[in-house]
Protein backbone atom coordinates (compact mmCIF):
# COMPACT_ATOMS: atom_id res chain seq x y z
CA UNK A 1 0.00 0.00 0.00
CA UNK A 2 2.88 2.57 0.88
CA UNK A 3 4.21 2.18 -2.28
CA UNK A 4 0.85 2.92 -4.39
CA UNK A 5 0.88 5.92 -2.70
CA UNK A 6 4.50 6.96 -3.63
CA UNK A 7 3.73 8.27 -7.19
CA UNK A 8 1.44 10.84 -5.76
CA UNK A 9 3.45 11.72 -3.38
CA UNK A 10 6.24 12.34 -5.67
CA UNK A 11 3.84 14.50 -7.94
CA UNK A 12 3.19 16.41 -5.26
CA UNK A 13 6.60 17.55 -4.38
CA UNK A 14 7.26 18.26 -7.90
CA UNK A 15 4.16 20.32 -8.24
CA UNK A 16 5.99 22.16 -4.84
CA UNK A 17 9.00 22.25 -5.91
CA UNK A 18 7.98 24.47 -9.31
CA UNK A 19 5.72 26.74 -7.17
CA UNK A 20 9.06 27.17 -5.43
CA UNK A 21 11.11 27.73 -8.05
CA UNK A 22 8.40 30.08 -9.78
CA UNK A 23 7.74 32.78 -6.75
CA UNK A 24 11.74 32.88 -6.26
CA UNK A 25 11.71 33.98 -9.98
CA UNK A 26 8.60 36.46 -9.47
CA UNK A 27 10.12 38.03 -6.57
CA UNK A 28 13.64 38.27 -8.16
CA UNK A 29 12.12 39.91 -10.98
CA UNK A 30 10.08 42.33 -8.99
CA UNK A 31 12.58 42.99 -6.06
CA UNK A 32 14.72 43.87 -8.93
CA UNK A 33 12.38 46.52 -10.38
CA UNK A 34 11.89 48.03 -7.75
CA UNK A 35 15.84 48.74 -7.00
CA UNK A 36 15.33 50.30 -10.42
CA UNK A 37 12.41 52.55 -9.77
CA UNK A 38 13.82 53.53 -6.51
CA UNK A 39 16.94 54.42 -8.61
CA UNK A 40 14.95 56.05 -11.33
CA UNK A 41 13.44 58.49 -8.48
CA UNK A 42 16.59 59.04 -6.53
CA UNK A 43 18.17 60.13 -10.07
CA UNK A 44 15.08 62.44 -11.69
CA UNK A 45 13.92 63.82 -7.98
CA UNK A 46 14.18 67.20 -8.94
CA UNK A 47 12.30 66.91 -12.47
CA UNK A 48 9.22 68.58 -13.23
CA UNK A 49 5.86 66.85 -12.91
CA UNK A 50 4.85 67.32 -17.06
CA UNK A 51 8.60 65.34 -17.98
CA UNK A 52 7.43 63.06 -14.85
CA UNK A 53 4.07 62.33 -16.51
CA UNK A 54 5.46 61.95 -19.58
CA UNK A 55 8.36 59.50 -19.06
CA UNK A 56 5.29 57.23 -17.18
CA UNK A 57 2.87 57.53 -20.24
CA UNK A 58 6.49 56.36 -21.89
CA UNK A 59 6.70 53.49 -19.45
CA UNK A 60 3.14 52.05 -20.08
CA UNK A 61 3.96 52.04 -23.58
CA UNK A 62 7.13 49.64 -22.56
CA UNK A 63 4.37 47.79 -20.57
CA UNK A 64 2.37 46.42 -23.41
CA UNK A 65 5.23 46.02 -24.72
CA UNK A 66 6.16 43.58 -22.31
CA UNK A 67 2.98 42.03 -22.42
CA UNK A 68 2.99 41.69 -26.49
CA UNK A 69 6.37 40.14 -26.06
CA UNK A 70 5.60 37.56 -23.41
CA UNK A 71 6.63 34.67 -25.48
CA UNK A 72 10.27 35.90 -25.91
CA UNK A 73 11.40 36.10 -22.39
CA UNK A 74 14.51 38.10 -22.34
CA UNK A 75 13.22 40.96 -24.33
CA UNK A 76 9.89 40.69 -22.30
CA UNK A 77 12.21 41.24 -19.34
CA UNK A 78 13.96 43.87 -20.99
CA UNK A 79 10.97 46.03 -21.33
CA UNK A 80 9.90 45.36 -17.93
CA UNK A 81 12.99 46.69 -16.69
CA UNK A 82 13.02 49.73 -18.76
CA UNK A 83 9.26 50.49 -17.39
CA UNK A 84 10.28 50.44 -13.95
CA UNK A 85 13.14 52.63 -15.08
CA UNK A 86 10.14 54.82 -16.58
CA UNK A 87 8.07 54.94 -13.50
CA UNK A 88 11.01 55.60 -11.47
CA UNK A 89 11.05 58.89 -13.45
CA UNK A 90 7.44 59.55 -13.12
CA UNK A 91 6.96 59.23 -9.45
CA UNK A 92 10.35 61.06 -8.51
CA UNK A 93 7.96 64.28 -8.37
CA UNK A 94 6.08 63.02 -6.26
CA UNK A 95 8.48 61.69 -4.18
CA UNK A 96 10.87 64.59 -4.05
CA UNK A 97 7.91 66.47 -2.96
CA UNK A 98 7.20 64.43 0.38
CA UNK A 99 10.99 64.29 1.05
CA UNK A 100 11.40 68.13 0.75
CA UNK A 101 7.72 68.97 2.77
CA UNK A 102 8.13 66.51 5.56
CA UNK A 103 11.47 65.11 5.23
CA UNK A 104 13.06 62.11 3.39
CA UNK A 105 11.70 59.33 6.41
CA UNK A 106 8.15 59.44 5.20
CA UNK A 107 9.48 57.75 1.99
CA UNK A 108 11.23 54.86 4.20
CA UNK A 109 8.56 54.51 6.03
CA UNK A 110 6.26 54.18 2.87
CA UNK A 111 8.74 51.83 1.22
CA UNK A 112 9.31 49.76 4.53
CA UNK A 113 6.04 49.36 5.01
CA UNK A 114 5.45 48.12 1.52
CA UNK A 115 7.86 45.85 1.74
CA UNK A 116 7.16 44.24 4.80
CA UNK A 117 3.48 44.42 4.04
CA UNK A 118 3.82 42.52 1.08
CA UNK A 119 6.30 40.24 2.88
CA UNK A 120 3.34 39.62 5.69
CA UNK A 121 0.34 39.27 2.73
CA UNK A 122 2.07 36.51 1.00
CA UNK A 123 3.50 34.42 4.13
CA UNK A 124 -0.34 34.35 5.15
CA UNK A 125 -1.34 32.92 1.39
CA UNK A 126 1.51 30.26 1.58
CA UNK A 127 0.82 29.19 4.95
CA UNK A 128 -2.76 29.05 4.74
CA UNK A 129 -3.81 28.15 1.28
CA UNK A 130 -5.82 31.80 1.36
CA UNK A 131 -7.00 31.84 -2.35
CA UNK A 132 -9.10 35.03 -3.45
CA UNK A 133 -9.05 34.60 -7.12
CA UNK A 134 -12.59 33.94 -7.66
CA UNK A 135 -13.23 37.34 -6.14
CA UNK A 136 -10.44 39.45 -8.30
CA UNK A 137 -13.63 40.51 -10.81
CA UNK A 138 -14.94 42.42 -7.84
CA UNK A 139 -12.12 43.48 -7.06
CA UNK A 140 -11.60 44.67 -10.36
CA UNK A 141 -14.19 46.47 -10.64
CA UNK A 142 -13.79 48.16 -7.21
CA UNK A 143 -10.35 49.54 -9.01
CA UNK A 144 -12.43 51.03 -11.42
CA UNK A 145 -15.20 52.37 -9.55
CA UNK A 146 -12.49 54.16 -7.50
CA UNK A 147 -10.51 55.11 -10.49
CA UNK A 148 -13.84 56.89 -11.96
CA UNK A 149 -14.01 58.65 -8.56
CA UNK A 150 -10.58 59.83 -8.46
CA UNK A 151 -10.92 61.54 -12.20
CA UNK A 152 -14.50 63.22 -11.08
CA UNK A 153 -12.81 64.50 -7.56
CA UNK A 154 -10.45 66.02 -9.87
CA UNK A 155 -12.99 68.78 -10.93
CA UNK A 156 -15.54 68.34 -7.77
CA UNK A 157 -13.39 67.27 -5.00
CA UNK A 158 -15.78 65.78 -2.58
CA UNK A 159 -13.45 62.65 -1.64
CA UNK A 160 -10.50 63.56 0.85
CA UNK A 161 -7.03 62.45 -0.34
CA UNK A 162 -6.44 60.45 3.01
CA UNK A 163 -9.76 58.39 2.33
CA UNK A 164 -9.06 57.89 -1.47
CA UNK A 165 -5.61 56.28 -0.42
CA UNK A 166 -7.15 53.99 2.11
CA UNK A 167 -9.51 52.95 -0.70
CA UNK A 168 -6.65 52.25 -3.12
CA UNK A 169 -4.71 50.96 -0.34
CA UNK A 170 -7.51 48.39 0.30
CA UNK A 171 -7.80 47.16 -3.32
CA UNK A 172 -3.88 46.46 -3.92
CA UNK A 173 -3.75 44.75 -0.80
CA UNK A 174 -6.50 42.64 -2.19
CA UNK A 175 -4.95 42.20 -5.53
CA UNK A 176 -1.59 40.98 -3.47
CA UNK A 177 -3.52 38.34 -1.78
CA UNK A 178 -5.10 37.31 -5.39
CA UNK A 179 -1.84 37.44 -6.66
CA UNK A 180 0.00 35.42 -5.13
CA UNK A 181 -2.27 33.15 -4.55
CA UNK A 182 -1.83 32.51 -8.69
CA UNK A 183 1.41 31.87 -8.02
CA UNK A 184 0.85 29.26 -5.20
CA UNK A 185 -1.15 27.62 -7.96
CA UNK A 186 1.57 27.65 -10.74
CA UNK A 187 0.72 30.82 -12.24
CA UNK A 188 -1.90 30.11 -14.58
CA UNK A 189 0.04 29.90 -17.78
CA UNK A 190 1.16 33.27 -17.36
CA UNK A 191 5.51 33.67 -17.44
CA UNK A 192 7.16 34.76 -14.48
CA UNK A 193 7.78 38.20 -15.58
CA UNK A 194 3.87 38.56 -16.29
CA UNK A 195 3.55 38.02 -12.73
CA UNK A 196 6.45 39.77 -11.50
CA UNK A 197 4.48 42.79 -13.51
CA UNK A 198 1.19 42.20 -11.18
CA UNK A 199 3.55 42.25 -8.16
CA UNK A 200 5.13 44.97 -8.97
CA UNK A 201 2.03 47.13 -9.60
CA UNK A 202 0.45 46.14 -6.25
CA UNK A 203 3.83 47.54 -4.64
CA UNK A 204 3.80 50.49 -6.52
CA UNK A 205 0.38 51.60 -5.71
CA UNK A 206 0.66 50.22 -2.06
CA UNK A 207 3.92 52.34 -1.40
CA UNK A 208 2.16 55.84 -3.19
CA UNK A 209 -1.08 55.06 -1.26
CA UNK A 210 0.89 54.21 1.94
CA UNK A 211 2.89 57.62 0.90
CA UNK A 212 0.08 59.54 0.60
CA UNK A 213 -1.06 58.75 4.14
CA UNK A 214 2.06 58.89 6.26
CA UNK A 215 3.24 62.08 4.60
CA UNK A 216 -0.49 63.72 5.46
CA UNK A 217 -0.08 62.51 8.95
CA UNK A 218 2.89 64.51 9.28
CA UNK A 219 1.58 67.46 7.38
CA UNK A 220 -1.34 67.90 10.16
Amino acid sequence: MQFQYQPQRTHLAGASAAAHSLLAQVLGISALGFCITALGAWLFQTVPSGLGLIAMLVGFGLLFGCMAARNNEPLSLALFYAFTFCEGIGIAPVVGGYARSVGPGVVVDAALTTGLGMFALGAIVYATGLDLRRFQGYVSLALLAVIVLGVVSLFVGFIHPALYAYLVLAIFTAYVLIDFARIRAGGGGATPVLLAVSIYLDGLNIFLALLQILGGRRRA
